[in-house]
């Protein structure tokens, strides 16, 4: 877990997202990439001197956003980057491996009843990279307890599960697993692997029409400082990340929700 990538945007809480990027660096003796995208227009007409003045403005942006925190020495690389946040985080993540994405949930302007904007959606569903989505305003401390919520127990892949046990490795996290059983679970789904299980404090099995319904009846029980959930190709997951806009009645959470890719 060496290379944290943190898109900036118009968000007013960006420096905030950056500096709890920060801190979790401080802890993992990590990199901290971060840019902010930036669209030209078209150069027919004579747009050059507008174009560099929209990218000396995102230069701005950044070195703004850059001098609210506190880096802690930890390494901080800022880049502005040409072309829309996706196409920008899939363009280098082909040329630094990004290990944890650290995302703010929305923007400023969106509605209320919105938990995760189009830009943070987008980013889930479109790429293979594990994401923390940080709470506006949320401070950084090191969870004591992560709730983990799953459909399916099989976890194929060690890779899948690293980001969380960087976390119990560093901060002696408590996992406390729900395996949520819903109409669409399978037999083969109700097998836990054993990777996952040497990292658990506890184990939970609910019943329930969704994991985000687990989530709810089991979150006051547990009291987790974080909220731990799968991207997979098939299941609730896939029907919720599919969308680039989420809306808080289909899922949300208070506090920071880590998002683990999967690789089947």
């Amino acid at each position: 877990m060496k290379n944290i990538l943190v898109p900036i945007g118009s968000n007013d809480n960006a420096a905030g997202n950056l500096q709890y990027a920060i801190d979790l660096a401080y802890h993992w003796d990590a990199y901290v990439y971060v840019f902010s995208a930036f669209r030209e227009l078209s150069k027919v007409g004579g747009l050059a001197k507008v174009n560099a003045i929209i990218k000396e403005d995102c230069e701005n942006r950044l070195q703004e956003v850059l001098a609210k925190v506190d880096k802690k020495g930890v390494t901080v690389i800022d880049h502005p980057i040409k072309g829309s946040v996706l196409e920008t985080v899939v363009r280098f993540n082909k040329h630094v491996s990004v290990d944890l994405m650290v995302l703010s949930p929305r923007s400023n302007s969106i509605r209320e009843e919105v938990y995760l904007g189009k830009t943070t959606g987008n980013l889930i569903k479109n790429t293979n990279i594990p994401v923390l989505i940080v709470p506006e305003g949320d401070v950084f401390k090191g969870p004591e307890t992560i709730l983990m919520a799953f459909k399916d127990g099989n976890f194929k892949h060690k890779s899948i599960i690293e980001p969380l046990k960087k976390f119990l490795v560093h901060f002696g996290s408590e996992v406390k697993l729900l395996h949520v059983t819903t109409p669409e679970s399978t037999p083969e789904m109700e097998h836990v692997s054993n990777k996952l299980k040497k990292l658990q404090t506890s184990y939970t099995k609910s019943e329930n029409a969704t994991t985000f319904q687990g989530v709810l009846e089991h979150f006051q029980s547990h009291n987790p400082d974080m909220v731990c959930v799968v991207r997979r190709k098939r299941g609730f997951f896939k029907k919720l990340w599919g969308k680039n806009v989420v809306l808080k009645k289909e899922f949300h959470t208070s506090k920071p929700l880590l998002v683990l890719s999967s690789h089947q």
